[in-house]
């Protein structure tokens, strides 16, 4: 099934992590329903063409990733200033494989009231199961940004000792790509920040790319990575047993609770921006 929404086709959307093209040298993945070739040659140069050769993509390197679009795209890749910071480590978590739509990996990251369950005695422990008011806006850049979100958390970070408040600033750049900024413990007027680079693969799977700035003090890159995994191996059963895979877009469709306020501007977001591609319209619903 290919893609049909503008906004998705005409923006750039990751690929594959430089990483490990390098050590492969090429490989072949599906891009909105749609078969890509990406190969580095010996030169270090990334290319990404239609699998069967016959047509050349844009691309682009940012951030360790390869990105490209299947259209024109009309604006730039998301700009991250602290992926440009000397006392950060900018770290690839790994890419992870997933059967069910990227918008649900959004909604997934965006719900802190799944913490306790399934995060249990590392992002969230019983009794502290409940979601404090947050504030959620639409930004004049055409972004969401969900802020004031705290949450007891038993093991906020990769060296973390004993349970703290953390606060969250949550950020939905585009429709598959999604950030957070998260407390760090050393220094209370900056935060640790993790973003998703979600690629739809089709519309019920993608591949979920990560990209982690942890500021250096008190953080080894292994340990950084390894939490990534651990809390995104979590993840991963809950996310492919979603049912329906796709997002449902009707504000009908699933019941919202206080706790998904971020996730219901989420959605009619998407509607607004006439998204459909691992989703269900509303008119199907």
């Amino acid at each position: 099934m290919t893609c049909n929404d503008r906004i998705l086709i005409d923006d750039w959307h990751v690929v594959a992590d430089l990483d490990q093209l390098l050590q492969a040298g090429s490989c072949k993945t599906y891009l909105l329903g749609v078969e890509v070739a990406v190969t580095a040659g010996r030169d270090g140069q990334v290319a990404v063409t239609l699998a069967d050769g016959k047509q050349q993509l844009p691309c682009q390197i940012k951030y360790g990733f390869v990105w490209t679009s299947l259209g024109s795209p009309e604006r730039e890749t998301i700009h991250i200033p602290e992926a440009f910071e000397d006392d950060r480590y900018i770290i690839s978590g790994g890419s992870f494989p997933v059967k069910v739509s990227g918008l649900r990996v959004v909604e997934n990251f965006l719900d802190m009231g799944h913490f306790p369950f399934v995060h249990n005695g590392w992002l969230g422990e019983e009794p502290h199961t409940e979601v404090a008011p947050y504030e959620v806006e639409l930004t004049e850049d055409n972004e969401i940004i969900a802020t004031e979100c705290y949450f007891h958390q038993p093991v906020a970070s990769p060296t973390a000792e004993g349970g703290i408040e953390v606060e969250y600033k949550y950020r939905v750049y585009r429709p598959y790509i999604v950030a957070l900024y998260k407390t760090n413990p050393l220094y209370p007027d900056r935060k640790d920040y993790i973003v998703l680079f979600i690629q739809p693969v089709g519309p019920e799977e993608c591949v979920v790319h990560n990209m982690l700035c942890y500021i250096k003090e008190g953080m080894k890159e292994p340990d950084i990575r390894w939490f990534m995994q651990l809390i995104f191996a979590q993840d991963k059963p809950i996310l492919e047993n979603q049912i329906p895979r796709r997002l449902p877009l009707d504000p009908r469709a699933e019941t919202p609770i206080r706790a998904d306020k971020v996730a219901i501007l989420y959605r009619r977001w998407l509607r607004d921006h006439s998204v459909s591609y691992g989703a269900i319209p509303a008119t199907e619903a």
